[in-house]
Protein backbone atom coordinates (compact mmCIF):
# COMPACT_ATOMS: atom_id res chain seq x y z
CA UNK A 1 0.00 0.00 0.00
CA UNK A 2 1.10 4.30 -0.92
CA UNK A 3 1.29 6.24 1.99
CA UNK A 4 -2.68 6.33 2.12
CA UNK A 5 -3.91 4.53 4.64
CA UNK A 6 -6.85 2.07 4.55
CA UNK A 7 -10.15 4.89 5.50
CA UNK A 8 -13.31 4.06 6.59
CA UNK A 9 -15.67 3.87 4.41
CA UNK A 10 -18.93 4.13 2.96
CA UNK A 11 -22.01 1.62 3.51
CA UNK A 12 -22.15 1.77 -0.45
CA UNK A 13 -19.68 2.25 -3.41
CA UNK A 14 -20.63 2.38 -6.75
CA UNK A 15 -18.27 2.56 -9.64
CA UNK A 16 -19.19 5.07 -12.66
CA UNK A 17 -21.34 7.97 -13.58
CA UNK A 18 -22.94 6.72 -16.36
CA UNK A 19 -26.97 5.71 -16.70
CA UNK A 20 -26.05 2.79 -14.05
CA UNK A 21 -24.38 4.79 -11.58
CA UNK A 22 -26.07 7.81 -11.41
CA UNK A 23 -29.75 5.76 -11.80
CA UNK A 24 -28.69 3.73 -8.75
CA UNK A 25 -27.35 6.67 -6.60
CA UNK A 26 -30.76 8.46 -7.38
CA UNK A 27 -32.36 5.57 -5.95
CA UNK A 28 -30.62 4.56 -2.93
CA UNK A 29 -31.16 8.48 -2.05
CA UNK A 30 -34.88 8.33 -2.53
CA UNK A 31 -35.38 4.89 -0.72
CA UNK A 32 -33.34 6.38 2.70
CA UNK A 33 -29.96 5.22 1.79
CA UNK A 34 -27.51 8.13 2.00
CA UNK A 35 -24.14 6.52 2.93
CA UNK A 36 -23.06 5.90 -0.41
CA UNK A 37 -19.95 7.18 -3.03
CA UNK A 38 -19.58 7.37 -6.61
CA UNK A 39 -16.18 6.47 -8.04
CA UNK A 40 -15.54 7.54 -10.96
CA UNK A 41 -12.52 7.70 -13.09
CA UNK A 42 -12.93 10.93 -15.54
CA UNK A 43 -13.00 14.49 -14.47
CA UNK A 44 -16.41 14.82 -15.15
CA UNK A 45 -19.86 12.31 -15.21
CA UNK A 46 -21.50 10.82 -17.75
CA UNK A 47 -19.54 7.46 -18.43
CA UNK A 48 -19.67 6.71 -22.55
CA UNK A 49 -21.48 9.72 -23.27
CA UNK A 50 -18.55 11.97 -21.59
CA UNK A 51 -15.88 9.47 -23.25
CA UNK A 52 -17.34 9.60 -27.15
CA UNK A 53 -16.91 13.10 -28.82
CA UNK A 54 -16.89 11.69 -32.25
CA UNK A 55 -18.39 13.70 -34.85
CA UNK A 56 -21.84 12.62 -35.35
CA UNK A 57 -21.77 10.70 -32.16
CA UNK A 58 -25.80 10.54 -31.20
CA UNK A 59 -28.44 8.09 -29.59
CA UNK A 60 -29.14 4.91 -31.79
CA UNK A 61 -32.54 4.17 -29.44
CA UNK A 62 -34.91 7.09 -29.81
CA UNK A 63 -34.66 10.11 -27.33
CA UNK A 64 -37.51 9.71 -25.37
CA UNK A 65 -36.66 6.08 -24.33
CA UNK A 66 -33.28 6.53 -23.29
CA UNK A 67 -33.77 8.38 -20.24
CA UNK A 68 -35.03 7.30 -16.61
CA UNK A 69 -38.91 6.50 -16.54
CA UNK A 70 -38.69 8.79 -12.99
CA UNK A 71 -37.21 12.12 -15.15
CA UNK A 72 -38.17 12.75 -18.48
CA UNK A 73 -37.26 15.04 -20.77
CA UNK A 74 -39.90 17.14 -22.21
CA UNK A 75 -37.28 19.26 -24.37
CA UNK A 76 -35.27 16.70 -26.43
CA UNK A 77 -34.63 18.27 -29.94
CA UNK A 78 -34.49 15.31 -31.90
CA UNK A 79 -35.63 12.15 -31.77
CA UNK A 80 -32.57 10.49 -31.46
CA UNK A 81 -30.78 12.57 -29.18
CA UNK A 82 -27.13 13.74 -29.73
CA UNK A 83 -24.18 13.27 -27.96
CA UNK A 84 -23.96 16.71 -25.96
CA UNK A 85 -27.77 16.68 -25.22
CA UNK A 86 -27.22 13.34 -23.40
CA UNK A 87 -24.51 14.55 -21.36
CA UNK A 88 -26.31 17.71 -20.65
CA UNK A 89 -29.73 15.76 -19.73
CA UNK A 90 -27.18 13.91 -17.00
CA UNK A 91 -25.47 16.83 -15.49
CA UNK A 92 -28.62 17.84 -14.78
CA UNK A 93 -30.23 14.34 -13.14
CA UNK A 94 -27.16 14.52 -11.28
CA UNK A 95 -27.78 17.55 -9.68
CA UNK A 96 -31.55 18.24 -9.54
CA UNK A 97 -31.17 15.09 -7.36
CA UNK A 98 -28.65 15.54 -5.43
CA UNK A 99 -26.15 13.01 -6.79
CA UNK A 100 -22.94 15.31 -7.75
CA UNK A 101 -21.78 15.99 -4.30
CA UNK A 102 -21.48 11.71 -3.65
CA UNK A 103 -19.11 11.95 -6.70
CA UNK A 104 -15.08 11.82 -6.34
CA UNK A 105 -13.79 12.22 -9.90
CA UNK A 106 -10.34 11.06 -10.84
CA UNK A 107 -10.55 7.80 -8.91
CA UNK A 108 -10.25 4.71 -11.08
CA UNK A 109 -10.53 1.95 -9.20
CA UNK A 110 -7.81 -1.00 -9.34
CA UNK A 111 -9.37 -3.64 -7.36
CA UNK A 112 -12.14 -4.91 -5.62
CA UNK A 113 -11.15 -7.54 -2.61
CA UNK A 114 -13.91 -9.36 -0.21
CA UNK A 115 -12.86 -9.47 3.30
CA UNK A 116 -14.58 -12.38 4.81
CA UNK A 117 -13.86 -11.59 8.62
CA UNK A 118 -14.66 -8.03 8.42
CA UNK A 119 -17.34 -8.44 5.93
CA UNK A 120 -16.64 -5.63 4.29
CA UNK A 121 -15.01 -4.86 0.62
CA UNK A 122 -11.65 -3.54 -0.18
CA UNK A 123 -12.09 -1.19 -2.34
CA UNK A 124 -8.05 -0.07 -4.09
CA UNK A 125 -8.24 3.34 -6.07
CA UNK A 126 -5.12 3.65 -8.94
CA UNK A 127 -3.33 5.64 -5.95
CA UNK A 128 -3.44 3.09 -3.60
CA UNK A 129 -5.91 4.06 -1.59
CA UNK A 130 -8.37 2.06 -0.05
CA UNK A 131 -11.98 2.38 0.40
CA UNK A 132 -14.01 -0.11 2.56
CA UNK A 133 -17.78 -0.60 1.92
CA UNK A 134 -20.52 -2.95 2.80
CA UNK A 135 -21.62 -3.08 -0.49
CA UNK A 136 -20.26 -2.68 -3.93
CA UNK A 137 -22.15 -1.64 -7.07
CA UNK A 138 -20.48 -2.03 -10.33
CA UNK A 139 -21.96 0.84 -12.60
CA UNK A 140 -18.71 0.49 -15.28
CA UNK A 141 -20.89 -1.00 -18.20
CA UNK A 142 -19.31 -2.91 -21.19
CA UNK A 143 -18.63 0.10 -23.54
CA UNK A 144 -15.50 1.71 -22.22
CA UNK A 145 -12.16 -0.25 -22.73
CA UNK A 146 -11.47 0.48 -26.87
CA UNK A 147 -10.55 -2.39 -28.75
CA UNK A 148 -8.28 -2.02 -31.37
CA UNK A 149 -7.86 -4.63 -33.96
CA UNK A 150 -4.21 -6.38 -34.39
CA UNK A 151 -2.90 -4.91 -37.33
CA UNK A 152 0.50 -6.12 -38.37
CA UNK A 153 3.38 -3.42 -38.41
CA UNK A 154 0.85 -0.30 -36.53
CA UNK A 155 3.92 0.60 -34.66
CA UNK A 156 5.83 1.80 -37.78
CA UNK A 157 3.06 3.96 -38.34
CA UNK A 158 4.02 8.07 -38.82
CA UNK A 159 0.77 9.16 -38.95
CA UNK A 160 -2.65 10.06 -36.80
CA UNK A 161 -4.12 6.85 -35.23
CA UNK A 162 -6.90 6.98 -32.89
CA UNK A 163 -10.08 4.78 -32.03
CA UNK A 164 -13.15 6.50 -32.04
CA UNK A 165 -13.57 6.50 -28.43
CA UNK A 166 -10.74 8.65 -28.14
CA UNK A 167 -11.19 11.37 -30.60
CA UNK A 168 -8.63 13.81 -31.38
CA UNK A 169 -10.13 17.22 -32.24
CA UNK A 170 -6.75 18.53 -32.70
CA UNK A 171 -6.86 16.82 -35.76
CA UNK A 172 -7.26 18.71 -39.16
CA UNK A 173 -8.73 16.21 -41.87
CA UNK A 174 -9.34 18.62 -44.57
CA UNK A 175 -7.35 17.29 -47.28
CA UNK A 176 -6.31 14.62 -45.95
CA UNK A 177 -6.20 10.64 -46.94
CA UNK A 178 -7.87 8.53 -44.07
CA UNK A 179 -8.06 5.02 -43.62
CA UNK A 180 -11.26 4.14 -41.11
CA UNK A 181 -11.23 0.43 -39.63
CA UNK A 182 -14.25 -1.14 -38.38
CA UNK A 183 -17.73 -0.86 -39.58
CA UNK A 184 -19.68 -0.80 -35.97
CA UNK A 185 -22.39 1.57 -34.41
CA UNK A 186 -19.54 4.66 -34.20
CA UNK A 187 -18.20 4.32 -37.94
CA UNK A 188 -21.57 5.02 -39.41
CA UNK A 189 -22.11 7.70 -37.53
CA UNK A 190 -18.59 9.43 -37.95
CA UNK A 191 -18.00 8.60 -41.62
CA UNK A 192 -20.75 10.74 -43.41
CA UNK A 193 -19.01 13.56 -40.90
CA UNK A 194 -15.45 13.03 -42.45
CA UNK A 195 -16.03 12.42 -46.28
CA UNK A 196 -17.16 15.69 -46.84
CA UNK A 197 -13.62 17.19 -45.70
CA UNK A 198 -11.08 14.20 -46.55
CA UNK A 199 -9.54 13.76 -50.17
CA UNK A 200 -10.14 10.52 -49.58
CA UNK A 201 -11.43 8.02 -47.14
CA UNK A 202 -10.34 4.36 -47.72
CA UNK A 203 -13.47 1.94 -45.50
CA UNK A 204 -11.87 -1.31 -44.50
CA UNK A 205 -14.86 -3.56 -43.76
CA UNK A 206 -14.42 -6.87 -42.52
CA UNK A 207 -18.23 -7.73 -42.32
CA UNK A 208 -21.78 -4.78 -43.54
CA UNK A 209 -23.67 -4.64 -40.60
CA UNK A 210 -27.52 -4.28 -41.64
CA UNK A 211 -28.52 -0.55 -41.84
CA UNK A 212 -32.00 0.23 -41.95
CA UNK A 213 -33.58 3.82 -42.32
CA UNK A 214 -33.12 6.03 -38.93
CA UNK A 215 -36.52 7.83 -38.07
CA UNK A 216 -34.82 10.61 -36.92
CA UNK A 217 -36.30 14.33 -37.51
CA UNK A 218 -36.10 17.58 -35.71
CA UNK A 219 -38.89 17.88 -32.69
CA UNK A 220 -40.78 20.79 -32.97
CA UNK A 221 -40.86 23.40 -30.18
CA UNK A 222 -44.70 23.21 -30.19
CA UNK A 223 -44.83 19.46 -29.54
CA UNK A 224 -41.79 20.00 -27.18
CA UNK A 225 -43.81 22.54 -25.56
CA UNK A 226 -46.67 20.28 -25.09
CA UNK A 227 -45.32 17.47 -23.64
CA UNK A 228 -43.58 19.71 -20.87
CA UNK A 229 -46.85 21.76 -20.19
CA UNK A 230 -49.76 19.29 -20.68
CA UNK A 231 -49.51 16.38 -18.03
CA UNK A 232 -49.13 12.54 -19.58
CA UNK A 233 -48.14 13.23 -23.71
CA UNK A 234 -44.53 12.76 -22.85
CA UNK A 235 -45.38 9.76 -20.80
CA UNK A 236 -47.80 8.37 -23.86
CA UNK A 237 -45.43 9.15 -25.93
CA UNK A 238 -42.38 7.08 -24.41
CA UNK A 239 -44.55 3.64 -23.81
CA UNK A 240 -45.92 4.15 -27.39
CA UNK A 241 -42.17 4.34 -28.82
CA UNK A 242 -41.47 1.20 -25.88
CA UNK A 243 -44.33 -0.96 -27.55
CA UNK A 244 -43.34 -0.38 -30.81
CA UNK A 245 -38.99 -1.39 -30.22
CA UNK A 246 -40.70 -4.44 -28.22
CA UNK A 247 -42.21 -5.20 -31.16
CA UNK A 248 -38.92 -6.08 -33.09
CA UNK A 249 -37.59 -8.29 -30.59
CA UNK A 250 -39.79 -11.24 -32.14
CA UNK A 251 -37.52 -11.34 -35.13
CA UNK A 252 -34.74 -11.71 -32.99
CA UNK A 253 -35.44 -13.93 -30.03
CA UNK A 254 -38.87 -16.03 -31.11
CA UNK A 255 -37.96 -16.95 -35.01
CA UNK A 256 -35.38 -14.81 -37.35
CA UNK A 257 -37.87 -15.37 -40.28
CA UNK A 258 -40.25 -13.09 -38.46
CA UNK A 259 -37.62 -10.46 -38.84
CA UNK A 260 -38.06 -10.72 -43.10
CA UNK A 261 -39.86 -7.39 -43.18
CA UNK A 262 -36.94 -5.50 -41.42
CA UNK A 263 -34.60 -7.43 -43.75
CA UNK A 264 -36.42 -6.35 -46.65
CA UNK A 265 -36.33 -2.73 -45.57
CA UNK A 266 -32.95 -2.89 -45.28
CA UNK A 267 -32.21 -4.57 -48.61
CA UNK A 268 -34.31 -1.63 -50.05
CA UNK A 269 -32.42 0.81 -48.13
CA UNK A 270 -28.87 -0.77 -49.92
CA UNK A 271 -30.90 -0.50 -53.62
CA UNK A 272 -32.16 2.71 -52.98
CA UNK A 273 -28.75 4.95 -51.50
CA UNK A 274 -26.40 3.06 -53.63
CA UNK A 275 -26.50 2.42 -57.71
CA UNK A 276 -23.23 1.05 -58.40
CA UNK A 277 -23.58 -2.82 -58.04
CA UNK A 278 -20.07 -4.08 -56.83
CA UNK A 279 -20.47 -1.68 -53.89
CA UNK A 280 -24.34 -3.03 -52.89
CA UNK A 281 -22.92 -6.27 -52.98
CA UNK A 282 -20.02 -5.65 -50.72
CA UNK A 283 -22.12 -3.76 -48.48
CA UNK A 284 -24.71 -6.15 -48.47
CA UNK A 285 -25.03 -8.61 -45.43
CA UNK A 286 -24.84 -12.79 -45.95
CA UNK A 287 -26.41 -13.37 -42.67
CA UNK A 288 -29.35 -13.02 -40.99
CA UNK A 289 -30.33 -9.53 -39.91
CA UNK A 290 -30.41 -8.94 -36.14
CA UNK A 291 -27.25 -11.77 -36.08
CA UNK A 292 -25.33 -8.53 -35.14
CA UNK A 293 -26.36 -5.31 -33.93
CA UNK A 294 -28.35 -3.74 -36.37
CA UNK A 295 -27.44 -0.28 -37.27
CA UNK A 296 -29.98 3.22 -38.20
CA UNK A 297 -28.67 5.68 -40.81
CA UNK A 298 -29.63 7.72 -43.43
CA UNK A 299 -26.46 8.98 -44.72
CA UNK A 300 -23.86 6.05 -44.58
CA UNK A 301 -24.99 4.69 -47.49
CA UNK A 302 -24.70 7.95 -49.84
CA UNK A 303 -21.71 8.68 -48.10
CA UNK A 304 -19.95 5.18 -49.12
CA UNK A 305 -21.22 6.17 -52.93
CA UNK A 306 -18.79 9.70 -53.29
CA UNK A 307 -16.43 9.30 -55.72
CA UNK A 308 -13.68 9.78 -52.73
CA UNK A 309 -14.33 6.80 -50.64
CA UNK A 310 -13.38 2.54 -51.50
CA UNK A 311 -14.85 0.51 -49.47
CA UNK A 312 -12.33 -2.41 -49.48
CA UNK A 313 -13.13 -5.78 -47.94
CA UNK A 314 -9.67 -7.36 -48.37
CA UNK A 315 -8.01 -8.02 -45.02
CA UNK A 316 -5.34 -5.87 -43.90
CA UNK A 317 -2.24 -7.61 -44.09
CA UNK A 318 0.72 -5.11 -42.82
CA UNK A 319 0.71 -1.15 -41.95
CA UNK A 320 4.27 0.80 -43.32
CA UNK A 321 5.40 3.83 -42.72
CA UNK A 322 2.80 5.58 -44.70
CA UNK A 323 0.30 3.38 -45.68
CA UNK A 324 -1.94 0.10 -45.31
CA UNK A 325 -0.90 -3.11 -47.44
CA UNK A 326 -3.71 -5.82 -48.03
CA UNK A 327 -3.88 -9.21 -48.30
CA UNK A 328 -4.84 -9.22 -51.49
CA UNK A 329 -1.45 -6.67 -52.63
CA UNK A 330 -3.55 -3.52 -53.06
CA UNK A 331 -1.39 -0.49 -50.98
CA UNK A 332 -3.27 2.88 -49.83
CA UNK A 333 -1.29 5.96 -48.77
CA UNK A 334 -2.81 7.27 -45.87
CA UNK A 335 -2.27 9.92 -43.25
CA UNK A 336 -4.34 9.02 -40.52
CA UNK A 337 -6.19 6.20 -39.21
CA UNK A 338 -9.19 6.26 -37.49
CA UNK A 339 -10.43 2.92 -35.92
CA UNK A 340 -14.40 2.39 -35.60
CA UNK A 341 -13.75 -1.37 -33.97
CA UNK A 342 -16.09 -0.64 -30.99
CA UNK A 343 -15.38 -1.77 -27.34
CA UNK A 344 -13.92 -5.20 -25.30
CA UNK A 345 -17.65 -6.22 -23.95
CA UNK A 346 -17.44 -10.09 -22.95
CA UNK A 347 -13.54 -9.27 -22.10
CA UNK A 348 -14.30 -6.16 -19.93
CA UNK A 349 -15.79 -8.27 -17.50
CA UNK A 350 -12.87 -10.62 -17.55
CA UNK A 351 -9.81 -8.16 -17.22
CA UNK A 352 -11.73 -7.11 -13.61
CA UNK A 353 -10.18 -7.30 -10.66
CA UNK A 354 -12.27 -8.77 -8.04
CA UNK A 355 -11.62 -11.21 -5.23
CA UNK A 356 -14.37 -12.76 -3.59
CA UNK A 357 -14.65 -15.30 -0.62
CA UNK A 358 -11.83 -17.93 -0.11
CA UNK A 359 -9.73 -15.10 -2.27
CA UNK A 360 -11.65 -16.81 -5.09
CA UNK A 361 -11.04 -14.50 -8.26
CA UNK A 362 -13.66 -13.45 -10.49
CA UNK A 363 -12.09 -15.30 -13.71
CA UNK A 364 -12.02 -18.35 -11.81
CA UNK A 365 -15.71 -18.36 -10.96
CA UNK A 366 -16.29 -17.84 -14.34
CA UNK A 367 -14.11 -20.11 -15.63
CA UNK A 368 -17.16 -21.70 -17.37
CA UNK A 369 -18.56 -18.43 -18.56
CA UNK A 370 -19.66 -15.34 -18.02
CA UNK A 371 -22.71 -15.01 -16.12
CA UNK A 372 -24.94 -13.93 -13.14
CA UNK A 373 -27.95 -14.69 -11.31
CA UNK A 374 -30.58 -11.76 -12.97
CA UNK A 375 -27.49 -10.64 -14.63
CA UNK A 376 -26.73 -8.54 -11.28
CA UNK A 377 -25.41 -10.90 -8.42
CA UNK A 378 -22.55 -13.78 -8.47
CA UNK A 379 -22.44 -16.72 -5.65
CA UNK A 380 -19.15 -16.54 -3.31
CA UNK A 381 -19.49 -12.44 -3.80
CA UNK A 382 -21.37 -11.65 -1.48
CA UNK A 383 -23.23 -7.49 -1.67
CA UNK A 384 -21.65 -7.26 -5.21
CA UNK A 385 -23.81 -6.30 -7.68
CA UNK A 386 -23.53 -5.36 -11.04
CA UNK A 387 -25.46 -3.26 -13.34
CA UNK A 388 -25.45 -4.43 -16.75
CA UNK A 389 -23.90 -7.75 -15.86
CA UNK A 390 -23.92 -10.94 -18.44
CA UNK A 391 -27.09 -11.01 -20.68
CA UNK A 392 -29.05 -7.75 -19.99
CA UNK A 393 -27.76 -6.58 -23.01
CA UNK A 394 -30.56 -5.55 -25.39
CA UNK A 395 -30.55 -5.59 -29.89
CA UNK A 396 -34.28 -3.82 -30.00
CA UNK A 397 -34.75 -1.36 -26.99
CA UNK A 398 -33.27 0.88 -24.22
CA UNK A 399 -30.50 -0.57 -21.96
CA UNK A 400 -31.99 2.41 -19.12
CA UNK A 401 -35.11 0.40 -19.22
CA UNK A 402 -32.77 -2.69 -18.10
CA UNK A 403 -30.33 -0.84 -15.72
CA UNK A 404 -33.85 0.42 -13.29
CA UNK A 405 -34.76 -3.23 -13.38
CA UNK A 406 -31.88 -3.79 -11.77
CA UNK A 407 -31.86 -1.20 -9.68
CA UNK A 408 -35.19 -2.41 -8.17
CA UNK A 409 -33.14 -5.36 -7.97
CA UNK A 410 -30.66 -4.68 -6.05
CA UNK A 411 -32.86 -2.11 -3.75
CA UNK A 412 -35.50 -5.23 -3.00
CA UNK A 413 -32.01 -7.27 -1.89
CA UNK A 414 -31.23 -4.04 -0.11
CA UNK A 415 -34.58 -4.15 1.77
CA UNK A 416 -34.39 -7.75 2.66
CA UNK A 417 -31.70 -7.53 4.37
CA UNK A 418 -32.84 -4.73 6.51
CA UNK A 419 -36.00 -6.57 7.44
CA UNK A 420 -33.93 -9.89 8.36
CA UNK A 421 -30.79 -7.73 9.78
CA UNK A 422 -28.80 -9.76 7.31
CA UNK A 423 -24.90 -8.16 6.99
CA UNK A 424 -24.75 -10.28 3.46
CA UNK A 425 -26.65 -11.46 0.53
CA UNK A 426 -25.88 -13.78 -2.59
CA UNK A 427 -27.66 -15.76 -4.64
CA UNK A 428 -27.92 -19.71 -4.27
CA UNK A 429 -25.40 -21.16 -6.60
CA UNK A 430 -28.12 -23.97 -7.72
CA UNK A 431 -30.62 -20.99 -8.33
CA UNK A 432 -28.09 -19.18 -10.55
CA UNK A 433 -27.27 -22.91 -12.07
CA UNK A 434 -31.26 -22.95 -12.76
CA UNK A 435 -31.61 -19.37 -13.90
CA UNK A 436 -28.23 -19.22 -16.92
CA UNK A 437 -29.41 -23.08 -17.90
CA UNK A 438 -32.91 -21.83 -19.10
CA UNK A 439 -31.97 -18.38 -20.12
CA UNK A 440 -29.01 -20.14 -22.67
CA UNK A 441 -31.69 -22.60 -23.73
CA UNK A 442 -33.63 -19.36 -25.31
CA UNK A 443 -30.64 -18.22 -26.60
CA UNK A 444 -29.25 -21.10 -28.88
CA UNK A 445 -32.27 -20.68 -30.41
CA UNK A 446 -32.21 -16.77 -31.08
CA UNK A 447 -30.79 -15.07 -33.99
CA UNK A 448 -27.58 -14.22 -32.39
CA UNK A 449 -26.42 -17.91 -32.31
CA UNK A 450 -28.37 -19.34 -35.25
CA UNK A 451 -28.06 -16.22 -37.58
CA UNK A 452 -24.71 -17.47 -39.26
CA UNK A 453 -22.58 -14.36 -38.06
CA UNK A 454 -19.62 -13.75 -35.88
CA UNK A 455 -20.28 -11.19 -33.23
CA UNK A 456 -19.27 -9.39 -30.10
CA UNK A 457 -22.39 -11.06 -28.61
CA UNK A 458 -20.54 -14.40 -28.16
CA UNK A 459 -17.64 -15.30 -25.92
CA UNK A 460 -14.60 -17.61 -27.48
CA UNK A 461 -16.73 -20.79 -26.94
CA UNK A 462 -19.39 -19.01 -29.26
CA UNK A 463 -21.66 -18.74 -25.84
CA UNK A 464 -24.08 -15.65 -25.74
CA UNK A 465 -22.84 -13.88 -23.01
CA UNK A 466 -24.49 -10.47 -23.45
CA UNK A 467 -27.67 -10.11 -24.66
CA UNK A 468 -30.99 -10.67 -23.04
CA UNK A 469 -32.99 -13.38 -25.03
CA UNK A 470 -36.39 -12.18 -24.90
CA UNK A 471 -38.67 -8.85 -24.10
CA UNK A 472 -37.54 -6.70 -21.75
CA UNK A 473 -40.90 -6.77 -19.69
CA UNK A 474 -39.64 -10.60 -19.43
CA UNK A 475 -36.67 -9.45 -17.53
CA UNK A 476 -38.88 -6.88 -15.68
CA UNK A 477 -41.58 -9.24 -14.26
CA UNK A 478 -39.01 -11.85 -13.13
CA UNK A 479 -35.88 -9.71 -11.90
CA UNK A 480 -37.57 -6.45 -10.25
CA UNK A 481 -38.43 -8.45 -6.83
CA UNK A 482 -35.64 -10.54 -5.81
CA UNK A 483 -37.43 -14.04 -4.12
CA UNK A 484 -35.90 -14.37 -1.39
CA UNK A 485 -35.94 -18.39 -1.41
CA UNK A 486 -32.83 -17.88 -4.46
CA UNK A 487 -30.71 -16.14 -2.36
CA UNK A 488 -28.15 -16.78 0.99
CA UNK A 489 -28.88 -14.01 3.60
CA UNK A 490 -26.41 -14.23 6.30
Amino acid sequence: MSEHSTRSGHGIVIIGSGFAGLGMAIRLKKNGFDDFVILEKSEALGGTWHDNTYPGCACDVPSHMYSFSFELNPGWTRMFAPQPEIRAYMERTADKYGVREHIRFGSAVDAMEYDEDARRWNVTLADGEVLTSRAVVSGVGALHIPSFPDLPGIERFQGTAFHSAEWDHSYDFTGKRVAVVGTGASAIQFVPQLVGKVDELVLFQRTPPWIQPKPDRKIPAPIRKTFEKVPGTARTFRDLIYWTLEARAVGFTIDPRLAAPQEKLARWQIKRQISDPELRAKVTPDYTLGCKRVLLSNDYYPALARPNVEVETSAVAEVREHSIVTKDGREYEVDAIVYGTGFKVVDAMSEWRVIGRDGVKIQEAWADGIEAHHGTTIPGFPNFFMMLGPNTGLGHNSVVFMIETQIQHVLSLLRQMQERGAETVEPRPEATRSYNDRMQRRLRKAVWNEGGCDSWYLDDQGVNRSLWPGHTFEFWAGARKARPGEYIFA
